[in-house]
C-alpha cells in the first residue's frame, strides 16, 4: 500500500509499538523517525537491529521512547549518541543490553515461526545475569557422559526467545508498482521485514514493473507479501548513506552531535531539522 506522505506512514504506528531499525550503515528510515516525532509519539520501544544510531537518539531526545534493546547506541565518529546518554543518566528510558549475535538470532526465531533460537558465545559474560528472558541449558544431544559436568553439563546453550517486531521500519531505494522494495545487498531489513507483524518503507522513487520477475533486481528485493505500506521519502536515509545513490554526510552528524549535547541545543535542532521542514512543506 502506498501512503501519500511519511507522516501518513507515521500515523500507522501506535504508542507502545515495539519498532524495529537498522543501524546507520543499513538503510535507517530518518525521515521516518522524523515523522514519528513530529505525530507526538510516546512510549515506544525500540529494537535496534543490532545497534541504534541517528535515528533512536532523535526519538529518545524527542521524548517518544521508553524502552530500547540493542548492542550499542553510537553515532559512530561523531562520538556517544547524546540525548540517548543524557536519557540513560536520568533514568527515563529502559535499555535492555544485548548482543548482535543475540538480536538476529531471536529475529531469526520468529522468522521461522519457532518460539526461540539457540546460540553460543554468550556463556560467561555479565550478560546472562541481567537478561532472565534468555535461558541457559545443558545441550540436549550432547553424549551422557558429558552431561555430567556441572549444572548444565559440558556443553551449555543459551536458548533465546523469538523476538516479533510490531513494526520494521527502515528506507528502501526503489518500490516498483506491485509493493515490491529493492534494498539491493542489505539483507539484513529482509529479516527484519519477515519478523514482524508490519514492515513500514520509505523509498526514494516508485518504478514501474515487478522486481521480483527481474533476475538481476530480485535477489534485492522484498516481497510485497512482507511490506505492509510504503512512502515516497527523497533522501530518506539522510544523513546516513543509501547504496549508491548518496554517501553518508558527516558534516550532517557533527553539527547534530554538536547541538544535541544541551536540552536546548537539541530543541533548536528539532525546530530547524524536523518542525521547521514541516512546517516549509505545509507552507509550500
Amino acid at each position: 500500500m502506498m501512503l501519500p506522505s511519511v507522516d501518513a506512514l507515521a500515523a500507522q504506528v501506535p504508542d507502545g509499538a515495539l519498532v524495529a531499525m537498522p543501524p546507520d550503515n543499513s538503510l535507517p528510515s530518518v525521515a521516518l523517525a522524523k515523522a514519528l516525532i513530529r505525530k507526538g509519539a510516546r512510549n515506544l520501544r525500540l529494537l535496534g537491529v543490532p545497534v541504534s544510531g541517528f535515528a533512536t537518539d532523535i526519538l529518545v531526545g524527542a521524548g517518544c521512547v521508553a524502552e530500547i534493546e540493542t548492542s550499542a547506541v553510537s553515532l559512530g565518529e561523531a562520538g556517544f549518541a547524546p540525548r540517548f546518554t543524557a536519557a540513560l543518566k536520568a533514568g527515563s528510558v529502559v535499555v535492555r543490553d544485548a548482543t548482535c549475535p543475540a538480536i538476529h538470532s531471536m529475529l531469526q526465531a520468529a522468522e521461522k515461526g519457532i518460539p526461540f533460537m539457540p546460540l553460543r558465545g554468550i556463556i560467561g559474560s555479565d550478560i546472562l545475569a541481567n537478561r532472565p528472558d534468555w535461558k541457559v541449558i545443558p545441550n540436549p544431544f550432547a553424549p551422557a557422559a558429558e552431561g555430567q559436568d556441572g549444572q548444565y553439563g559440558a556443553d551449555p546453550i543459551v536458548l533465546l526467545p523469538a523476538k516479533q517486531p510490531d513494526f520494521a521500519v527502515f528506507h528502501a531505494a526503489l518500490a516498483d508498482s506491485e509493493g515490491n522494495v529493492w534494498l539491493g545487498r542489505r539483507r539484513e531489513c529482509a529479516t527484519i521485514a519477515h519478523a514482524s507483524k508490519a514492515a513500514l518503507v520509505t523509498v526514494e522513487r516508485v518504478v514501474d514493473g515487478n522486481f521480483l520477475e527481474d533476475e538481476r533486481m530480485a535477489p534485492g528485493a522484498i516481497s510485497a507479501t512482507y511490506i505492509t505500506a510504503t512512502a515516497i521519502a527523497e533522501r530518506g536515509a539522510r544523513p546516513a548513506a543509501l547504496l549508491d545513490e548518496y554517501g553518508f554526510d558527516q558534516a550532517y552528524v557533527s553539527d547534530y552531535a554538536r547541538a544535541a549535547k544541551t536540552e536546548d541545543g537539541f530543541r533548536a535542532w528539532l525546530d530547524r531539522e524536523v518542525f521547521g521542514t514541516a512546517q516549509k512543506v505545509a507552507a509550500e
